[in-house]
């Protein structure tokens, strides 16, 4: 899937055509890019590059050393109000999860239906399909003090071509412990990264899930 520079608001002409002129195809292209690099291109404000890794985050994606959004100190609740910001991309859907995962190629395949058995185990909650490629388990309501607002998911997981995307287990009692203990891997706003399964102790991770699944949210959007 991939979206176009035009479709996120507020990121100004120049900018765009900085991103292009430098290699960037879409919003897509950021993911993983040095969030230094990005600002040093002429034409590419501090601005437009926050409302980029937003819609990055939005997406499951991230930029590399992105600092934290100063609007991510929200207000958080269990469960869902139907109420968002117009431009959320990241919604609830009616697919499959397991169909989704089945449908996956290689060992992306194989990383799915492991992490849907051990988020299923964790939370013993169904899981539901956000998005094109999120599985997500529960749902929570974020409200930002500038009034931005949506539904997320409050714990789950992408099984990404270049690595798995954790989603929910940060800013939590015991994430700091758990995660010296969960094996190789890095960590964004938002996602915990792991390359594959045989670099973590899955023990932990099913730990850590079943931690954050019952503390109340506060990082998954």
């Amino acid at each position: 899937m991939s979206t176009s520079f035009e479709q996120i608001p507020g990121v100004a002409r120049p900018a765009r055509d900085a991103l292009t002129a430098a290699g960037y195809r879409d919003l897509e292209s950021l993911d993983g890019v040095d969030w230094e690099a990005a600002s040093g291109l002429h034409g590419v404000g501090k601005r437009g590059l926050e409302r980029l890794q937003a819609a990055l985050l939005e997406r499951g994606l991230s930029m590399r050393n992105a600092p934290a959004p100063e609007e991510r100190s929200a207000e958080w609740t269990r469960g869902n109000t139907g109420t968002g910001a117009p431009d959320l991309v990241t919604a609830r859907t009616e697919e499959s999860p397991a169909g989704y995962v089945e449908k996956l190629e290689g060992r992306r395949r194989e990383h799915g239906r492991l992490l849907l058995e051990i988020f299923g185990r964790a939370t013993g909650e169904r899981p539901a399909m956000w998005g094109p490629s999120m599985i997500g388990y529960g749902q929570a309501h974020y409200r930002y003090a500038t009034g931005r607002e949506g539904d997320t998911f409050h714990v789950g997981f992408s099984p990404g071509k270049a690595r798995i995307s954790l989603y929910g287990l940060q800013g939590l009692p015991r994430s700091e412990e758990l995660l010296a203990r969960l094996g190789k891997h890095r960590t964004a706003v938002s996602c915990v990264y792991v390359n594959k399964p045989e670099d973590i102790d899955l023990g932990v991770l099913e730990e850590l899930v079943r931690h954050a699944w019952e503390t109340d949210p506060g990082g998954c959007a």
